[in-house]
């Protein structure tokens, strides 16, 4: 038997020290300059892309907005969003299922996020991958639509544990599915009783005037 030592090096903790240690940095870095970065992550088909549309429909005229729209591959939501009017870039992760703070970075950079007053991230559909990096977004924000299921923070639980906003979407359809709106409100205080919670329905527009109040007031107490 062989009794030579082996040494262990932990990899995942060195990532994701040093991924926090950039994402403090652009956090820093984006305060300076006055931009606020929303990580809006899901699962997909959650709604994401329906939602901004309907967010950057009754914010474009208030503020300066960009997004940056990450998928493993295809442009599909990045032409979407740019019908709105505002500046709208893909960027393509190489199969990888989250977005980290160095990438984060690039795509700024790419998108001149100077010259924003408002900035979208939207993650890569997953609700796991991307919670576990910090992308160095001045908020982080989830969709949970109704026929995801009212069990998903009890079985999902860091998604939900990092989020300052949960939009609950697709409200339309709770009559057709077992969806209980204060089942789900409790397991989300339960992993995180700071995080508002506001349902929504980007089809109808319900909800969307509180979802776009409460950015409004984020980017206000972030520029003070």
């Amino acid at each position: 038997m062989d009794d030579r030592e082996v040494r262990i090096i932990e990899i995942k903790k060195s990532v994701y020290e040093n991924n926090d240690r950039e994402a403090e940095r652009l956090r820093g870095e984006l305060r300076e300059k006055g931009v606020f970065l929303i990580n809006l992550m899901s699962s997909p088909g959650a709604g994401k892309t329906t939602t901004l549309i309907a967010t950057i429909n009754a914010l474009k005229d208030r503020y300066r907005i960009g997004v940056m729209e990450a998928d493993i591959d295809s442009d599909v939501d990045a032409k979407r969003i740019a019908s709105t009017g505002v500046t709208s870039i893909q960027l393509h992760t190489g199969g990888m299922c989250h977005l980290d703070a160095g990438m984060t970075r690039q795509g700024l950079e790419e998108i001149g996020y100077e010259g924003f007053d408002l900035i979208f991230l939207e993650n890569v559909g997953n609700l796991v991958c991307p919670a576990e990096f910090d992308t160095g977004a001045s908020a982080n924000a989830m969709i949970l639509s109704v026929p995801e299921g009212d069990d998903k923070p009890l079985k999902y639980p860091l998604m939900f544990s990092i989020c300052d906003m949960v939009l609950i979407n697709k409200t339309d359809v709770i009559p057709y599915f077992d969806f209980d709106l204060d089942r789900c409100r409790e397991g989300i205080a339960m992993r995180n009783d700071h995080a508002s919670v506001i349902p929504i329905c980007a089809k109808t527009g319900e909800g969307i005037d509180l979802w776009t109040a409460w950015i409004s007031e984020q980017i206000e107490a972030w520029k003070n």
